[in-house]
């Protein structure tokens, strides 16, 4: 069987070298302290940092890729998501009401100015924007740090029922050991630019 995503000896500024593979429709978590280079591992996959190494979608290498339509099957969520235009609505193709309903978001503010949105509303407006080009594999960096519990659980079931439902497979990046146990099929270890276990534990 194909991996989803296979990451072999991967090596970006020091960090490295790095290798893992995630399957059709599972999650693997990742975690360790601040600096130990989860982040730049994310941007690597995402074609977002030049790297060494190999990365694979479904068999086919990145390098094999153009770099627009790796980008759209492989959905990186930052810590800090980017905003390009003056309101919400503009950086949605669609109204999708039910998204929005599942995450505890008023479709009015599809009108309003992004900049006054709360960093909760735009963590979880980021990743209904980055689910509607349906990527295959699912990047996120922290996607619930600012988020309280209620609105927590909504952005797990939305990726959880996302995963299930597409096989997209899903590498999550958190602080949280209890939060990834929940989300997670394997867990993922890192420090020092090295994964502590790469055969990962639950």
């Amino acid at each position: 069987m194909i991996s989803r995503l296979r990451v072999d000896n991967l090596t970006i500024h020091g960090v490295g070298p790095l290798s893992l593979d995630i399957d059709i429709g599972t999650c693997v978590g990742l975690f360790g302290p601040s600096g130990a280079g989860k982040t730049l591992f994310l941007r690597a996959i995402a074609d977002m940092e030049p790297h060494g190494g190999a990365i694979y979608l479904d068999g086919t290498e990145q390098a094999r890729i153009r770099a627009p339509d790796w980008r759209r099957q492989v959905g990186l969520l930052p810590a800090e998501s980017m905003w390009w235009f003056d309101t919400v609505g503009e950086h949605f193709s669609r109204q999708d009401a039910d998204g929005f309903d599942r995450l505890g978001i008023d479709t009015g503010l599809l009108s309003c100015p992004v900049s006054r949105l709360s960093s909760g509303e735009r963590q979880r407006l980021a990743l209904l924007r980055l689910l509607e080009n349906r990527p295959r594999l699912l990047l996120l960096d922290e996607p619930t740090a600012n988020l309280d519990s209620d609105n927590t659980a909504r952005v797990e079931m939305m990726v959880r029922t996302y995963r299930e439902k597409t096989g997209a497979a899903v590498l999550w990046i958190g602080h949280r050991h209890v939060q990834l146990r929940r989300v997670a099929m394997r867990i993922v270890g890192m420090s020092g630019g090295r994964f502590d276990d790469p055969g990962g534990t639950r």
